[in-house]
């Protein structure tokens, strides 16, 4: 699991720095003074590490590098949605370079435009939210699309490790690239295939409460 694993690196790694900040060797021997002696004009190295490991702080550093902590950097956070909204995406991608065949030719040439969908079947409903707001959180935990095998829960802000043990199934990270290709613009929205084109609803969160408290 990540969290022993972090842990235990971090506690080596402070081990090793305390055992190189302040370790003598058992072994060490005073030899005496060999030829002619200068004044140190640096502050000695030892001094220098240990000055700078103090004004470290251990915990905060820590705490930035938990499992739970994590975020990618390319994650886009997203307003709640004021209104609700439906509009419909057109997957239809249009290639920028050649893709080769493997045989010196050209399997596919730059520009050649194309519908992914149909080519690869897609049956899974993707919701998204922001999963820093509890209500939102509340919504998605009582709605119909709490623990079906075919959603996918996205997160565009919070913690995807404390998520999945709250919700008990798999949470993902959105990011710039998902919402840029579904112009998704608030959360929580839910996106579904729909004929060759991809349907998203943005829904205003006080719509999604009534709706959630009906069922």
């Amino acid at each position: 699991m990540p969290g022993p694993v972090l842990s235990r690196r971090y506690g080596m790694a402070a081990i090793t720095i305390c055992v190189i900040l302040h370790a003598v060797p058992s072994s060490a021997k005073v030899l005496g003074t060999v030829g002619r002696t200068y004044p140190i004009a640096e502050k000695d190295a030892i001094a220098e590490l240990q000055d700078r490991a103090s004004q470290i702080d251990w915990k905060r550093m820590y705490s930035r590098i938990r499992p739970e902590n994590y975020r990618p950097e390319n994650m886009k956070d997203l307003p709640r949605a004021r209104k609700d909204r439906s509009f419909t995406v057109d997957m239809t991608y249009t290639l920028d370079a050649d893709i080769p065949d493997g045989k010196g030719g050209v399997l596919y040439p730059a520009g050649y435009t194309f519908n992914p969908l149909d080519y690869v079947p897609f049956d899974k409903t993707i919701v998204v939210i922001n999963g820093s707001d509890p209500e939102q959180v509340s919504w998605f935990a009582g709605s119909k699309y709490k623990g079906k095998p075919d959603v996918m829960l996205l997160i565009t802000n919070g913690s995807a490790i404390d998520l999945q043990k709250q919700l008990k199934q798999p949470v993902y990270f959105s990011n710039q690239a998902i919402v840029n290709r579904f112009n998704v613009s608030a959360v929580p929205s839910v996106i579904r295939r729909k004929d060759r084109l991809m349907e998203v609803d943005e829904v205003a969160l006080r719509h999604l409460q009534k709706a959630a408290e009906a069922r």
